[in-house]
């Protein structure tokens, strides 16, 4: 025998559950639970953070966009998935892309709530690295605070129905204020709300959650795995998307890294090139030479000048594949350029003088005018000269006599 309630049972039963399971609600639920589920679910499985989950995501995008739709619930409810995908008899045929849905959702779509910022603001990160780091790579564990929402109260802020909109700016945060600057003349400005400190929204002390007193977030310590690739550059930024700052009402927005390069002791970098310096002492640069340069993946590499090679003060040269590995194709390299300076000795033995004239074709002979005067040359030593004030009156008297500076040799005498 059955009983008068089972009529109304049986209209409740759906003829499958599908895209329930697929949100973890159940078919009696709210669209407040229904929100919550597609909230949660479409952060964690967006593309931008789970490439590989794209058919996930498309799979929640369709069940939320069915079962938030009234008309698109009740032919799923009667006739399933395909009843939907033929349109029904209510005509609810056609779905939208699933990052329309997700936009749509989280500009205050589908009735919601309108934001006042569609993301959140992005959380900014300088990470210092060496040039070593960012020859070889190397992955960088680094911990971050940020704002979760709150388990306990699932982001309301307290119980539910709790919250009520703030009647002094009617749920905006802001109130506009007018100020009377003279007669006839007043000035509009708008400021946070005092009564709701700008959220919109007031809750009962009492009624407010116990672990985020309200506030809907709580702070939470993350760990990020950097990954420094072989060949990035100094203000490179890697981003991971929606890691930053939640807020109930926003979309998160992300975390960035910006890499910071420490000054190394050898190398300079300047785009994919290498770029040192090498001291050679003047018998290097005359008579060859052989020098070990330490790479920054600690291999050796050996350069070498041969005998009646002449390598001048300031000379450049290159060695080809040595420099940085290019940014996503690590095996391509710049050059490693090099740069010699000659060390000059302080003075030379007499007795060798005419042995180098021989090797190096003599000097030059000067024909000296009769009545020319003879100079003593003295070392000049600006350090000196700078502490004992010498340099600086000598530059400042030939500065006013003649208009350019200079310094004044006196020590000459009459031949």
């Amino acid at each position: 025998m059955r009983t008068k309630t089972e009529p109304s049972k049986r209209h409740k039963m759906v003829k499958e559950t599908g895209f329930y399971d697929i949100l973890g609600v159940k078919p009696g639920c709210t669209q407040e639970d229904l929100k919550k589920a597609y909230r949660k679910l479409a952060l964690k499985y967006h593309p931008d953070k789970n490439p590989n989950e794209g058919e996930k995501f498309k799979q929640i995008s369709m069940a939320y966009e069915v079962l938030s739709d009234p008309e698109k619930k009740a032919i799923y409810d009667e006739g399933g998935e395909s009843a939907i995908k033929k349109g029904g008899s209510g005509g609810g045929g056609g779905f939208h892309s699933p990052m329309d849905i997700f936009e749509m959702f989280f500009n205050g779509g589908f009735g919601g709530r309108s934001k006042r910022e569609r993301r959140g603001k992005d959380l900014v990160h300088q990470l210092s690295v060496t040039l070593e780091e960012l020859y070889s790579g190397t992955t960088r564990k680094l911990a971050l605070q940020k704002n979760i929402i709150c388990d306990q109260c699932e982001g309301h802020g307290g119980k539910k129905g709790a919250v009520q909109k703030c009647s002094p700016c009617r749920g905006t945060g802001v109130v506009t204020k007018i100020q009377q600057l003279a007669p006839g003349f007043v000035q509009q400005f708008e400021e946070a709300c005092r009564q709701c400190r700008g959220m919109g929204e007031i809750i009962d002390e009492k009624d407010k959650c116990k672990t985020c007193s309200g506030r809907k977030t709580v702070r939470d310590r993350k760990i990020l795995e950097v990954n420094v690739e072989k060949g990035m550059r100094d203000g490179q930024k890697i981003v991971f998307s929606g890691e930053g700052d939640q807020d109930p009402e926003l979309q998160p927005g992300d975390i960035v890294i910006v890499l910071d390069e420490k000054e190394h002791p050898v190398f300079k970098r300047s785009g994919q090139d290498l770029v040192m310096h090498i001291q050679l002492q003047l018998v290097e640069s005359l008579c060859g030479f052989q020098k070990v340069i330490r790479t920054l993946d600690d291999r050796d590499l050996v350069i070498t000048s041969y005998p009646g090679e002449v390598i001048k003060h300031e000379a450049i040269k290159y060695i080809a594949g040595e420099g940085m590995p290019q940014y996503k194709n690590p095996f391509e390299k710049g050059r490693l350029i090099i740069q010699f300076f000659v060390v000059f000795p302080d003075s030379l033995p007499i007795d060798l003088v005419p042995a180098l004239e021989q090797c190096l074709q003599g000097r030059p002979v000067v024909k000296i005018p009769q009545n020319a005067e003879e100079c003593s040359l003295v070392e000049l030593d600006p350090e000196h000269d700078r502490r004992s004030g010498g340099y600086k009156n000598a530059y400042d008297e030939d500065e006013d006599h003649h208009g350019n500076p200079g310094v004044r040799v006196q020590q000459c005498a009459t031949s």
